[in-house]
């Protein structure tokens, strides 16, 4: 996949909890007209109101291993046991044709991987829980953890917070607007 500057990525990545979706859906809103969603495809079954082709494409782990043998995806990773995840190289396409640049709301790993691929046109924004307490009780008032998901996230997100130096920006989200407006900032400087 060869690409030009008029090709960026702009990548948003943190720890489950610490509020990248809701700086993505901000980023979004504030630039229609440049940004476009990169639907993210998954094994795991849709959540509450989520939508195929929307928030994710909901697909079998026969069918995602499928495309990792194809070479379809820009980055995978099995992020929980038997739960895949992954950016398809035609979803890039697919928002660049449009003349708009994709955002990427993935996680730490693939969010590196990305990066290392696309090193000259890529910003990529790590979302900072205020503290893994913070993050706990986050998750707790989202009410769709067991206590064991709780403990696997919290500890995944512990060990996700050691790659943060990895990103061109941190923003720390102790407070959800001034988060939103350092992140519409740093993008609107990028695009």
């Amino acid at each position: 996949m060869t690409v030009n500057m008029q090709q960026k990525i702009i990548i948003i990545t943190a720890p489950s909890g610490a509020g990248k979706t809701s700086i993505t859906r901000h980023l979004l809103n504030t630039f229609p007209d440049k940004l476009a969603f990169s639907v993210s495809a998954a094994t795991r079954k849709a959540r509450g109101n989520e939508k195929h082709g929307i928030d994710y494409y909901f697909i079998a782990e026969e069918e995602f291993t499928n495309k990792i043998q194809h070479g379809e995806f820009v980055e995978w990773e099995m992020v929980y046991e038997g739960k895949y995840y992954g950016t398809l190289k035609s979803e890039l396409s697919r928002i660049w044709s449009e003349g708009k640049f994709p955002v990427l709301d993935i996680d730490v790993k693939g969010a590196i991987h990305v990066q290392q691929q696309f090193p000259e046109t890529t910003l990529s924004l790590f979302i900072e829980p205020p503290g893994v307490d913070e993050l706990k009780r986050r998750l707790q008032t989202r009410g769709t953890e067991n206590d064991e998901s709780l403990s696997a996230r919290v500890n995944k997100a512990s060990y996700e917070l050691s790659f943060k130096h990895s990103f061109h920006q941190i923003i720390v989200n102790d407070n959800l607007e001034k988060a939103k407006k350092q992140a519409e900032d740093v993008v609107r400087a990028f695009i």
